[in-house]
């Protein structure tokens, strides 16, 4: 049996990784690769054998790094089950057709801009019906619960607790007589965050795919992040300034919102409005309300006082543009959550045009920002930054918040790891990190007695 390591190989982005055994195909995530525009275009088109040779895909969770090529492959002649949990599947339902919209106003963008160069016209990535095709393709799968996608193959899926639905899964695989487990974490979550369950342990493995985000690093403690938000928006607010925070749709929203949300109640924040400006992430906090299964305990227990922790006197959801274009116009403090994370798209970049230049504002990065984005540039200051093209200056105040992380640091991987059998894991593969990062997590690992650890390249193959 053969693994090929595909996309998230010695990066963050477009995770995806192949398992073949006894002449099927099985994919293990299929994640949209985000960067520089050239080579996201190339890696995207690309997958590492004919989609309408793959048997079944098996999805870890629902952001876009992960499930975001999805439809691309469907498009291709992929015909086969995606597995996935029923709140993963909901999510996507949400998050696959705005990722279509999104490609297909990226490719009008980049055409009206090339046609007056004479070059030839792009067309996008996939469509609106490309994803809407592919989620007839789900099949929803239980925590916990061994099923069987194919002959020779079982898998279990426990709860990553990274965000809603996510999950590590653990495959056995039959070919010859031999069996191997093979465990995937996916992306691993945090203990003691808010609203979700802590990250489940998994089974004991022969062979591990580990992501590595945050190797060699250490958040904040999640309750320093609550102190943190209610000091940032009320200095903010005494300076007649905005807020603006650029977070995923999924569960980076639903988080500040939940902790905004207790603010309020405590009476710890100023009486300015908040705004979740985003209409896919009100369509995901809709999904959120309907999987009450996945909350941990302290949320259930805060909502026998509050019955919506997602919603306050306060605060309004906007799905409407031009409800939008009138929170640029408004010179009121306030509180504006916008897609997306890495500020790469969406309604977050006429909200940063329109406020990065006042050093009265405060733009607030609450989770990890790849390489080449507008986000990274904003984590690291730069004096200037692009915004649709044009130079704007950076005044307004930056404030990073790893505590908000969704991923793992170095030691909660080094502990999640730390409950499987060292004795029967032969290998520890690294992806889902940037270089520097996955060599950090090697050192630890390593340091800890797991001597067989490798950081694949993306492409690579190895006989399991």
């Amino acid at each position: 049996m053969k693994l090929t390591f595909w996309g998230a190989a010695q990066t963050v982005t477009g995770s995806l990784h192949m398992l073949e055994y006894s002449g099927r195909r099985v994919l293990l995530d299929c994640g949209l690769f985000q960067g520089r525009r050239a080579e996201a275009r190339r890696f995207n088109r690309e997958f590492p054998a004919e989609p309408a040779t793959i048997d079944a895909v098996l999805l870890s969770h629902a952001h876009i790094d992960h499930s975001g090529l999805l439809p691309r492959l469907h498009a291709e002649g992929f015909r086969g089950p995606v597995y996935a949990t029923a709140a993963t599947a909901d999510l996507c339902a949400a998050m696959l057709p705005d990722s279509a919209h999104i490609q297909e106003k990226d490719a009008e963008w980049v055409n009206r801009r090339e046609r007056r160069r004479g070059d030839r016209a792009i067309v996008p990535l996939y469509t609106g019906a490309d994803a809407e095709a592919v989620l007839e393709r789900f099949e929803p799968v239980d925590y916990d619960r061994p099923f069987r996608p194919l002959p020779g193959l079982e898998v279990i899926y426990r709860d990553a607790g990274h965000i809603l639905g996510s999950a590590t899964m653990v495959l056995t695989v039959e070919e010859g007589g031999r069996t191997v487990k093979l465990g995937f974490t996916g992306d691993v979550g945090r203990d003691e965050r808010p609203i979700l369950r802590d990250p489940q342990p998994m089974d004991d493995c022969d062979y591990l795919i580990c992501e590595s985000t945050y190797g060699g690093e250490v958040h904040d403690p999640p309750q320093r992040a609550k102190e943190r938000l209610a000091q940032v928006v009320g200095d903010t607010a005494r300076r007649g300034g905005k807020v603006v925070i650029p977070a995923f749709a999924v569960g980076r929203t639903q988080e500040i919102v939940y902790r905004l949300d207790q603010l309020t109640h405590d009476g710890r924040l100023p009486p300015i409005p908040v705004f979740v400006d985003s209409p896919l992430a009100v369509n995901v906090t809709d999904v959120f309300r309907r999987h009450p299964e996945c909350y941990d305990t302290d949320l259930k227990r805060y909502m026998e006082s509050d019955d919506d922790p997602f919603g306050f006197a306060r605060l309004t959801y906007i799905r409407d543009v031009e409800d939008s274009k009138r929170l640029n116009g408004s010179r009121l403090p306030m509180v504006i959550i916008s897609a997306s994370g890495m500020a790469e798209a969406g309604r977050i970049l006429h909200h940063l045009r329109n406020t990065i230049e006042d050093p009265r504002n405060t733009v607030m990065m609450v989770g990890y920002c790849a390489p080449h984005t507008l986000g990274r540039r904003i984590i690291e200051r730069r004096p200037e930054v692009k915004i649709f093209g044009q130079p704007h200056a950076l005044r307004a105040e930056v404030e990073v918040m790893n505590s908000y992380s969704a991923h793992a640091d170095e030691p909660e991987l080094l502990r999640f790891v730390g409950h499987l059998d060292s004795g029967r894991l032969r290998k520890i593969f690294l992806v889902h990190g940037d270089p520097d990062r996955q060599i950090a997590l090697t050192d630890a690992l390593e340091q800890a007695g797991y001597r067989h650890v490798h950081r694949p390249e993306r492409g690579e193959t190895v006989e399991l």
